[in-house]
């Protein structure tokens, strides 16, 4: 089977639904509110300057490649389980980028972001969790192929194009989770939509390239021997993956890895505030507090002593410690720069306990768990036991996070966003593309 050929296939002739439609519409509020305070510089973030620096030519790439780190700068973005990554600040920055270069309707710059989520979460499947335990980013390294995905519908081009335009993007994808903790992490996704850009223009350029077996290889070589290829078509669209499991929203703006830890930590604060005690007495019993998740369930969540604000959202200890104290992660305590003392001294008395009869992580990470236990001095505990699938109950409201992040804007600026992400024609669209230009 030429798998490449059969995903061509399904991305040019598959057609996304009005269910489908509407979840686009929905990550692209996301991404507007996570994105929109680091593009005006309201947050700290010295990595966007430095990058304007050296990408400032105005070409579609550059454009790509700014638009995809200030979306994942602050790490509140939303996470695809199938995928294992963020999908849409790679999807995204790289069909905004083009609408630049050649404006698209509406529906068609819709059903181009439901295509290239449905290629992430294919892809994530078909490498296996092996792919992000090698050490892959699959933001960066998924997130290439599914952008360039997005981008040959977008573009609507053929099959043949469309398996050209894959091979193309698929050789130069690439991205360590190494770099987590460092400003290079939310690059990755700036270079994996610039990368899927170049590959398109490559192929309206009529540059060669295989049709064939490049994307076979590519899941072999990154999956240490644990490769399913045939999920990365079987069952296409049954149902897009943009709507089941679909896009996840971030309530916090720290690794998702951490959310369901910092959710059982508020709840066990909240029923000691319930009981008329005061924090003031619960922070000053603490004797230690541990953390058990199932066998490397904390893989992303590596951070123990973070250094800087950036490595906090990495950090279980300090997100654990953070909630503890604030009833909250807020996001000036997870912005680059120094790290918030008050924070450090409660992180240090957090444990990790890896629950070695749970299943391991890697197997099936929707049964992750978290199970925070609060040891006071007189020896008595308080614990809480939350699950992944219980966090995920919880939907986020993404109109109120979209809200907060336009605070700082005047109220007719504010109304001119908040209308332009509702998407409801391509008037909507064309006025957030300028925006975000």
């Amino acid at each position: 089977m030429n798998l490449t050929a059969a995903l061509a296939e399904r991305i040019v002739n598959s057609q996304p639904d009005t269910v489908a439609r509407d979840a686009a519409r929905q990550g692209v509020r996301d991404f507007l509110a996570v994105s929109w305070p680091v593009l005006q510089g309201q947050v700290p973030d010295s990595g966007l300057p430095a990058l304007r620096g050296v990408y400032g030519d105005g070409s579609a790439r550059s454009h790509a490649l700014l638009l995809g780190y200030a979306s994942h700068a602050l790490d509140y973005d939303d996470f695809h389980a199938d995928f294992r990554g963020h999908p849409s600040v790679v999807i995204l920055p790289a069909l905004f980028a083009w609408q630049q270069l050649q404006p698209s309707e509406l529906d068609q710059f819709l059903d181009a972001y439901a295509i290239g989520v449905e290629v992430a979460g294919r892809l994530g499947l078909a490498v296996s969790q092996q792919h992000y335990a090698l050490g892959n980013h699959n933001t960066a390294t998924l997130g290439t192929v599914a952008a360039a995905a997005a981008l040959a519908r977008l573009l609507a081009l053929d099959v043949s194009a469309t398996a050209t335009l894959l091979g193309i993007a698929t050789t130069q994808a690439s991205g360590l989770r190494a770099q987590f903790g460092s400003a290079v992490k939310p690059l990755h996704a700036g270079f994996a939509a610039a990368r899927a850009v170049t590959a398109a223009q490559l192929t309206l350029a009529g540059f060669d390239g295989k049709q064939d077996g490049v994307i076979e290889a590519f899941i072999s070589a990154t999956s240490n021997g644990q490769a399913q290829p045939e999920k990365l078509i079987d069952n296409w669209a049954q149902p897009w993956r943009i709507v089941t499991p679909g896009l996840e929203f971030k309530p916090f703006p720290t690794c998702a890895g951490t959310h369901s830890a910092a959710e059982a930590t508020r709840i066990l604060r909240n029923e000691w505030l319930a009981s008329g005690k005061s924090l003031e007495s619960l922070l000053e019993s603490i004797s230690e507090i541990s953390v058990a998740f199932p066998p490397g369930g904390d893989i992303a969540a590596s951070v123990r002593v973070p250094t800087n604000g950036i490595e906090t959202r990495f950090s279980l200890e300090y997100v654990i410690a953070a909630m503890l104290i604030y009833g909250d992660l807020r996001l000036q305590d997870f912005a680059e720069g120094e790290l918030n003392q008050e924070v450090m001294p409660l992180a240090a008395k957090v444990l990790r306990t890896p629950d070695e009869n749970a299943p391991p992580d890697a197997i099936n990470p929707a049964l992750r768990f978290h199970l925070v236990t609060i040891t006071l001095r007189d020896g008595s505990q308080l614990q809480h036991h939350r699950t992944r699938q219980q966090s995920l109950a919880d939907a986020v409201d993404v109109a109120g996070k979209l809200r907060a992040a336009l605070q700082q804007e005047s109220p007719q600026r504010q109304q001119q966003l908040l209308s332009s992400s509702e998407l409801a024609n391509s008037a909507h669209l064309a006025q957030l593309t300028q925006l975000l230009g």
